[in-house]
């Protein structure tokens, strides 16, 4: 069985500490905590679960502050986690499992990572992530914010999930990589295409969604991005032209349809499709691009993906449809449909009855 170190970066984090750690201290054989300027009483949650605190001097990098947390470990593998990360029972036991079945020649483990719910606690946006690796590797991590782990050798794709909620999900998005983004600017510091990206995802994260596209676009037409960040980014600008208010939908339809330039079809971008369709009235064009959505396999990808379009979105809406179009019959089949993925979604049970009676079945 595999011996693992964990490591964590912290900082204020006293309300969210103890619920991760209380979801995997029996599943680890080492604590490793490194606060980064904590003025709360994060440090002395931590010292219940273990004496492996560390003190590092935040310098606006997370990449650098997760180099020197890896640096403590002393077993064999190191997972990493974040405050507001947890795991459910079901991943609890895969973890468990997979400690004590690994092949000690592989040298990193993904795992899924849930960042966002549904009302229902269902997951709807995830990725995966390489979270355990090997040690004596000595895996470094680059960028300062938005990170990410360079690994390499024997990586295998594993079953646990690891979940990430805020406990004040009502603060929304912290200024705080926008203002690291924006000091390298002032420095005069070149971004990777990476960083591009990313700091587009901050500007239309805080609204400012013009100067979003203009990243988006800068990092779309170095052709050298990843394939997924390309897919989204077509997303993304589709996103902002929405929020601009862009009334007649073109570039909002030109981005959409653009991110079938880059891989096989993904369904969201059917959906946003859809959605254009939908809000013209044009159900019959909407029912195709949901109708499409719906028969798509999910590529296995370490891409990000917004879970109900591939699942109960597409379903839902083409009830909607059909019922427009007053064809009742497959209204209801694809709101028995939807029902199989939310049974207790009050949109549900209101289509059942409400067209259950003009189908006389209810």
């Amino acid at each position: 069985m595999i011996t693992i170190s964990l490591c964590m970066i912290v900082k204020n984090e006293e309300d969210s500490l103890a619920r991760c750690l209380d979801t995997i201290k029996d599943l680890v054989d080492e604590i490793n905590i490194i606060d980064t300027g904590s003025t709360d009483k994060t440090v002395e949650i931590a010292k219940q679960y273990t004496d492996r605190i560390f003190f590092f001097e935040w310098i606006d990098d997370f990449s650098a502050a997760r180099n020197f947390a890896f640096t403590k470990a002393t077993q064999e593998y190191i997972l990493h986690l974040d405050a507001d990360d947890f795991l459910l029972d079901i991943d609890r036991e895969r973890l468990r499992i997979l400690k004590q079945t690994l092949d000690p020649s592989v040298d990193s483990v993904t795992m899924k990572y849930h960042i966002a719910f549904d009302e229902f606690d269902n997951p709807i946006m995830s990725f995966r992530r390489n979270r355990l690796v090997k040690r004596v590797n000595n895996f470094q991590w680059y960028g300062p914010v938005h990170e990410y782990l360079m690994v390499w050798g024997k990586i295998i794709d594993g079953d646990v999930a690891i979940s990430h909620k805020k406990t004040h999900p009502q603060e929304g998005y912290s200024t705080r990589n926008l203002r690291i983004y924006e000091k390298r600017l002032e420095r005069g510091e070149e971004f990777t295409i990476r960083d591009i990206y990313y700091y587009g995802n901050e500007l239309r994260d805080h609204g400012q969604y013009v100067k979003a596209i203009e990243y988006y676009v800068k990092m779309l037409d170095s052709k050298q991005g990843w394939i997924e960040d390309e897919i989204n980014a077509c997303l993304k600008i589709a996103d902002c032209y929405r929020a601009l208010g862009n009334k007649d939908k073109d570039k909002e339809m030109e981005y959409a349809i653009r991110a079938f330039a880059y891989d096989i079809p993904r369904a969201e971008a059917c959906c946003r499709i859809a959605l254009i369709f939908f809000e013209k009235e044009q159900y019959l064009k909407a029912i195709f691009w949901y109708d499409l959505a719906t028969k798509l396999e999910k590529p296995n990808t370490w891409g990000f993906f917004t879970e109900a379009c591939w699942t109960w979105l597409p379903e839902i809406q083409l009830c909607v449809c059909y019922n427009r179009l007053e064809e009742n019959e497959k209204a209801y089949e694809h709101n028995e449909k939807f029902g199989a993925y939310r049974p207790n979604d009050p949109k549900y049970l209101f289509n059942k009855k409400l067209i259950g009676r003009l189908l006389d079945k209810a």
